[in-house]
């Protein structure tokens, strides 16, 4: 599993100094009364709209634990500019918890390390989201490692919770946020998700540390009722909205939705983007960001920027497998990964998972179609430095 020694400091200890309240004893904060927010740093980065990848996990041909890869993934992500990373979420592949695998701690513990040693060379600030899943017990053990770890948020998979009521989703977010500020999180079906009524949205909005929304159903109506629900509870100001819908990253980043609330309208937007498709070609992610964020100050978004939209859309139908249901999706981005050298292999923890057929030959076209969305070039002139 690799080699790296696990027992060394704490990146906390140095984030303490950047909370946006004192500090609370752990007692505090399991009996409900710490209701610290990240700090204040984070928060003004969340609300300003990063570019935040998810992380993929690096395993070697055998299957082994990858440290090296790993590191220079994180070492990328920072190089490219992403304001934020997410690290055991779906694209890290949730199946690290499981106890025959037991890489929930080294993975996040290892990007902790990685990117609290690049902020302080660089004199920046990464905001680090940790996944959060299973089980009311399994999540809160899952928040608890993450704050310890020194992450600032706790983004909540709802997979396991197939069944559950609204009322029983609501408890269960409690739960986590007594431990750790929350993201929440709309995954659509065909990767493990669930459908979410419009009042667990306006219920979840209403919770004082929920920080941030990935919204990825990967479909419109759904996308709407939880920009409304926001809206409605009127903590469109507290709340940061970021797409996670890859079919549609540029139109979510562009639109500017008006939401009526009684008789005023309230304008939101979504201010960046957590996705796996920025897993990969992610200078060109950054880039891409900052351009809608340019369109939507100066009010003018031209023909150009609109086709790119459908250019990216084709590159993520291509990376995700939608012909084949999105069976391929973390397959198709450590392929991109494994052809510039920063993954050794495309194995994931279930062996049996794979690109599939016809998937590789559709990534190579919108390699050759796209290449101003494509990094390679920066990439194999920055991969030793990174490899190191």
């Amino acid at each position: 599993m690799g080699t790296s020694d696990h027992s060394r400091r704490n990146p906390r200890a140095d984030n303490e100094s950047d909370s946006a309240e004192p500090s609370k004893s752990r007692k505090e904060a399991r009996g409900g009364r710490d209701r610290r927010m990240p700090a204040a740093a984070v928060m003004k980065e969340l609300r300003r709209g990063i570019a935040i990848p998810a992380h993929p996990l690096a395993l070697t041909a055998d299957g082994k634990f990858d440290e090296r890869s790993q590191r220079a993934l994180s070492r990328y992500y920072h190089a490219s500019g992403a304001g934020g990373i997410a690290v055991g979420v779906h694209t890290t592949q949730f199946e690290i918890r499981e106890p025959r695998h037991g890489l929930l701690r080294p993975v996040l513990q290892l990007a902790a390390e990685t990117f609290h040693q690049l902020d302080r060379q660089a004199n920046r600030r990464t905001v680090r989201i940790a996944g959060v899943c299973g089980r009311t017990s399994q999540a809160v053990g899952d928040a608890c490692l993450a704050r310890d770890l020194g992450y600032d948020a706790g983004m909540i998979s709802l997979a396991a919770w197939k069944d559950g009521s609204d009322d029983q989703l609501i408890e269960h977010c409690k739960a986590v946020a007594e431990e750790i500020p929350i993201i929440g999180f709309y995954l659509q079906p065909a990767v493990g998700g669930r459908p979410l009524s419009i009042d667990f949205w306006r219920q979840l909005s209403l919770l004082p540390n929920l920080v941030a929304i990935k919204i990825a159903p990967f479909d419109r109506y759904k996308t709407h009722d939880v920009i409304r629900a926001v809206a409605e509870v009127e903590r469109g100001d507290e709340i940061a909205l970021y797409t996670g819908n890859d079919d549609s990253i540029v139109m979510d980043l562009l639109t500017e939705y008006r939401i009526q609330t009684g008789e005023r309208a309230i304008s939101l937007q979504m201010v960046g983007g957590l996705l796996g498709h920025w897993a990969c070609w992610t200078q060109n992610a950054v880039q891409l960001l900052a351009q809608c964020h340019a369109a939507r100050q100066n009010r003018e978004i031209s023909s150009e920027l609109l086709t790119l939209a459908t250019e990216v859309t084709d590159c993520n139908a291509a990376l995700f497998d939608a012909a084949n249901g999105f069976a391929g999706c973390i397959p198709g981005i450590h392929y991109v990964l494994k052809q510039q050298g920063l993954l050794a292999s495309t194995r994931c923890l279930d062996p049996n998972l794979h690109l599939s057929p016809g998937q590789q030959s559709e990534i190579d076209r919108v390699r050759t179609c796209y290449p101003h969305l494509i990094d390679d070039d920066w990439v194999a002139e920055h991969l030793d430095d990174w490899m190191r």
